[in-house]
């Protein structure tokens, strides 16, 4: 064995990440904009959870989307931020329900209404794929299934694309989206992938 020798970092000021020094573009792999759960602990809260609460996590940590579990740790649906915001709350309080009790269950969107890539589908697919059929489906976030496996492997969010492709677009409200959408579309129309219905 030998000591390394220690340098000074008083003058360093810039972090590295795998990011920083990616090239991608609508043409690249969409596994480069997939958060696949075999690698990162996806972000789940209970349904019964309150929604003024999480509403307010999510926007102090800049989450967007969370997978939503029942009381035996099963997957139920997906809430994000957009659909508890605070608006889509008062709108609540106004149709007569107490602010305090609502919970995530309130707003999620129930499993049986998503449909999903699949991971084989999405292996072969470059990120423009993906934003195509994002746009053709209406939808910010879609889950990607292992069917083989019978089980969610990861997700693919149109905020995540924004900003891996470096786009001067503003995400911070859903109407945004369409800006996204609108700025890819300019550069190539890519084929729609097939999605499928998760089965669980």
């Amino acid at each position: 064995m030998k000591k390394l020798a220690l340098y000074p970092v008083e003058k360093i000021d810039e972090l590295t990440s795998p990011e920083a020094h990616e090239d991608i573009s609508v043409l690249s792999s969409a596994l480069n904009v997939f958060t696949d759960f075999k690698k990162v602990t996806p972000m789940v809260i209970e349904s019964s959870t309150s929604a003024v609460k999480v509403e307010h996590l999510m926007q102090k940590s800049h989450v967007r989307l969370k997978l939503v579990i029942d009381d035996k740790d099963r997957f139920i649906g997906l809430v994000s931020f957009e659909s508890l915001h605070n608006q889509e709350i008062l709108k609540r309080v106004a149709a007569g329900h107490q602010r305090d009790h609502l919970s995530v269950a309130d707003f999620m969107i129930p499993k049986e209404d998503l449909k999903a890539i699949d991971f084989e589908d999405l292996s072969y697919a470059r990120i423009g794929d993906v934003i195509e059929t994002l746009q053709s489906a209406g939808q910010q976030h879609c889950l990607v299934v292992d069917r083989s496996n019978h089980a969610i492997r990861g997700v693919l969010s149109a905020n995540d694309i924004a900003r891996r492709l470096k786009l001067a677009v503003d995400v911070s409200t859903p109407n945004s989206f369409a800006s996204i959408f609108e700025v890819i579309a300019n550069i190539q129309q890519p084929a729609v992938l097939q999605t499928t219905q998760p089965h669980y």
